[in-house]
């Protein structure tokens, strides 16, 4: 294996009782990069992710975090190795603060003063978060809540974040910020970035290497930039 690899999935299978939703698909992610998953609604994404997060069964395969198998492990575990997930739909606690689910997100650190310094930080990359830090998270706007989501997972400090579907739901105007976050993120951080996007045209300007899935099976993969211009991709996700 690689050194530079963080996630290798290989022949991954997975079904829902009798219905197969991942076709031995295998894929990977090297160390620092920011990878995308693009397809259209039931392609299988969102299964790819909650399978490398333990919140699925694999049937078949393997999935490799730097080289160690994490196949089917609890949650918690995964966890606890720096994988963190940000869910479709963010998935906030809208009936807490922002600085309270920001709190949520450190639940399992115990060096408090690091802690309180993470919370500048988170508010320094999301201004928007320090202006509302005394909120109810509920009565934040779409793209609000995606930051919000986004900044509770990096208070569990992951090396590798995969998100699903950040710009669901969210107003144009706010969708371009959370993408260059996204950038910023990957950059200043050095966090590794698996994105699940059906804004592909986005997904594929921001990302270094792409996989097409389709019915629960890859189709294509390349460097982003070449699937930018790969007419298949072109006609069936960037509109031709």
């Amino acid at each position: 294996m690689l050194k530079s690899l963080m996630l290798e999935i290989q022949e991954l299978e997975v079904a829902y009782g009798s219905i197969i939703a991942l076709h031995r698909i295998s894929l990977l992610v090297a160390t620092g990069k920011i990878i995308t998953l693009i397809g259209s609604n039931g392609a299988g994404k969102s299964t790819t992710l909650r399978s490398v997060s333990g919140l699925i069964r694999a049937r078949r395969g393997k999935i490799l975090f730097e080289g160690e198998e994490i196949t089917n492990r609890a949650p918690h575990s995964i966890v606890g190795m720096g994988i963190t997930q940000v869910p479709e739909g963010r998935m906030i606690f809208s009936n807490l603060t922002v600085l309270e689910n920001l709190q949520m997100g450190a639940y399992r650190r115990k060096a408090t003063a690091e802690i309180k310094k993470e919370y500048d930080h988170m508010f320094e990359i999301f201004p928007r978060l320090k202006e509302r830090e005394k909120q109810v998270a509920g009565t934040l706007s779409g793209g609000e809540q995606q930051m919000l989501a986004i900044a509770r997972a990096l208070m569990s400090k992951p090396r590798f974040l995969m998100l699903d579907e950040p710009s669901l739901g969210i107003a144009p105007i706010l969708v371009k910020t959370i993408f260059s976050k996204i950038v910023e993120i990957n950059q200043q951080l050095g966090i590794t970035i698996l994105l699940v996007e059906q804004n592909a045209n986005l997904a594929l300007e921001i990302s270094d290497y792409g996989y097409v899935l389709e019915t629960g099976r890859i189709i294509l993969e390349d460097k982003s930039a070449a699937l930018r211009v790969n007419s298949l991709v072109k006609e069936a996700y960037l509109g031709g």
